[in-house]
Formats: C-alpha cells, sequence, structure tokens
C-alpha cells in the first residue's frame, strides 16, 4: 500500500508533494547541490546525511568505518562505491 502524499510548503515557499516524513525540499536540495567535490556525485538523501553528521571532506569521511556510514539516514549500500572512490581517488580509505 503507498503512502498518500500531501502537498507542503517549505520555508523557502516552494511547494513539492511528498510521502515520507522527510522534510527536504526537493528544489531546495537542487539549488545546494554542490558544483564539485565528492558530496556533488551523491544523492541528494546521502548528501543531506553526512552534511547533518558533519562530515563535509573527504578527511573527515575517512575518521569513519563504512558500517557507520550505512547507519545514517538517507545512506544506503548505492552510495558506498560513490564515496570509495573518491576517497581512493585522495589516497584516503574508509576506517576499519
Amino acid at each position: 500500500m503507498k503512502a498518500e502524499k500531501t502537498l507542503r510548503v517549505c520555508e523557502k515557499g516552494h511547494k513539492y508533494f511528498k510521502s515520507s516524513e522527510c522534510p527536504s525540499c526537493p528544489t531546495c536540495n537542487k539549488e545546494n547541490k554542490p558544483g564539485s567535490g565528492f558530496l556533488s556525485k551523491l544523492s541528494s538523501p546521502a548528501r543531506s546525511a553526512l552534511v547533518h553528521e558533519g562530515i563535509n571532506t573527504l578527511q573527515k569521511l575517512s575518521m569513519y568505518t563504512e558500517k557507520e556510514i550505512l547507519k545514517l539516514h538517507g545512506i544506503g549500500p548505492a552510495s558506498l562505491p560513490t564515496m570509495k572512490k573518491s576517497l581512493e581517488e585522495a589516497g584516503l580509505e574508509f576506517k576499519e
């Protein structure tokens, strides 16, 4: 059974429909997407989860294990290869 989508309005006045409890506005997410860096390669939910935790650099990301990152709401297994590749390109890796 699908949840019913409800009309919402963000604090900037953007209108959007959503069925989940997640308060993020799709329009704001697009406007806030970085133009470069590893965060720009991730989906909006994954990017928001990392930023919410204060993980906005590869150095900070390397201080966590893959398991810890996967526990964050908004991060799924599909995001890990992108993060691993970005870490490898910088000569870093996830914490063991």
